[in-house]
């Protein structure tokens, strides 16, 4: 069994909850999808909503990638101002923002999401610039867009747009949300498969009725990271693989030695009779996304140690096993329980790194072993650029 031992010389710049990000870990699961989708034969339009960073975006551009997802029309301003010129919002469009639509579509080849079809007329209607209209397919969610089986709506729907002066049917656009909820990898490929089976039947019926070159964009973290059966599709967009997190390794996606994000959360509070400390590390820097880990029941992440240049691997025994706004309360090994004190630092793996990112706003570089200036993200840029 390893030894467990806090370095105290580690991380000594960090004085409060900061995100910490080791670089070698996160460009390698750039260049590691990327280099999966190019041998798939398969388009790579990664989802940008997990790092939201104009740099990390910049490593994706290295890897050769030229065309982008993201969630929301900010996030797309914020990364055509960042050199992209390909960008799909995967998000509902949101006719009262036309004005901003509008601003973009005239610099930028834009994409929009179709989820209902009472949308379509608004957008002929308030653009001014033309825009590549992805028709969205429900193929099991229950979140957003046309039942996979809807064959009428979904044939409507491309038969309005093609009529449209101001949108281009690009094609059909789904996401499989609902592996995040497999129990393991062999869960993950067959919600996988029925994703891709009933894209492909979207696919079908368009082609049946005359739309010959639609195109098929699919793509979530563990899907991607699993699959190698994409027959059908044309695109793929997976976003929380630049990261992972305790969710993506419990589900089969990645190992937790793939996670390239902790946070660091300093001890305030040591409660040896109880085997638990409070760290400061709670809701608003984790998130409250929880997860079920086969031995520890609900987590809300587990514990690693700060290393010189990385953080060590997750400690057995050792998890936080609530959280309130500030507060995190985490269970320790009685190993690792004989070592801390107040002012040591732990490093939590975070549950849904993209929620965690999110809040943050910052990434601390560590695998240099020394204080660096942090990446900042998109929210981080507007408040202090």
């Amino acid at each position: 069994m390893e030894t467990l031992t806090i370095d105290r010389q580690a991380w000594t710049w960090v004085t409060r909850p900061s995100l910490m990000i080791d670089r070698r870990i996160v460009r390698r699961n750039i260049e590691t999808m990327v280099a999966k989708t190019a041998e798939l034969g398969l388009r790579m339009r990664p989802h940008f909503k997990t790092h939201q960073s104009a740099e990390i975006s910049g490593w994706f551009r290295e890897a050769g990638v030229d065309r982008i997802t993201v969630s929301s029309i900010e996030m797309a301003a914020y990364f055509a101002d960042a050199g992209w010129t390909d960008i799909t919002i995967a998000f509902p469009a949101n006719i009262r923002a036309m004005a901003t639509i509008n601003a973009l579509a005239q610099r930028i080849q834009l994409g929009l999401l179709i989820s209902d079809g009472s949308v379509i007329p608004a957008l002929e209607k308030g653009l001014t610039a033309p825009v590549n209209a992805w028709i969205e397919v429900d193929t099991g969610d229950g979140r957003s867009g046309f039942g996979w089986d809807a064959d009428m709506e979904i044939a409507e729907a491309a038969a309005t747009i093609r009529k449209s002066a101001k949108l281009r049917l690009a094609g059909l656009l789904g996401h499989a949300g609902y592996t995040y909820r497999s129990q393991g990898g062999a869960d993950v490929l067959a919600a996988h498969g029925r994703d891709i089976e009933r894209l492909r039947h979207a696919a079908l019926v368009l082609r049946a009725g005359g739309f010959r070159d639609i195109q098929v964009s699919t793509g979530d973290t563990p899907g991607c990271s699993l699959g190698h059966d994409f027959e059908g599709a044309d695109e793929v967009r997976p976003g929380n693989f630049v990261f992972y997190d305790v969710q993506q390794s419990l589900i089969g996606s990645c190992e937790l030695g793939q996670v390239g994000v902790v946070m660091a959360a300093p001890v305030v509070a040591v409660y040896p009779h109880r085997n638990e400390v409070v760290v400061h590390a709670g809701g608003v820097h984790l998130a409250k996304d929880s997860i079920v880990h086969p031995q520890y029941g609900t987590i809300f992440g587990q514990i690693a140690l700060p290393q010189q240049q990385s953080w060590s691997a997750a400690v057995e025994g050792c998890y936080l096993r609530s959280i309130s706004q500030e507060h995190g309360i985490a269970v320790l090994s009685p190993t690792l329980m004989k070592q801390v004190r107040v002012g040591d630092l732990l490093a939590v793996l975070p549950v849904h790194s993209c929620m965690t990112a999110d809040l943050m706003m910052r990434l601390h570089p560590i695998d240099l072993g020394v204080e660096t200036d942090p990446i900042l993200m998109m929210k981080a840029e507007r408040v202090v650029g």
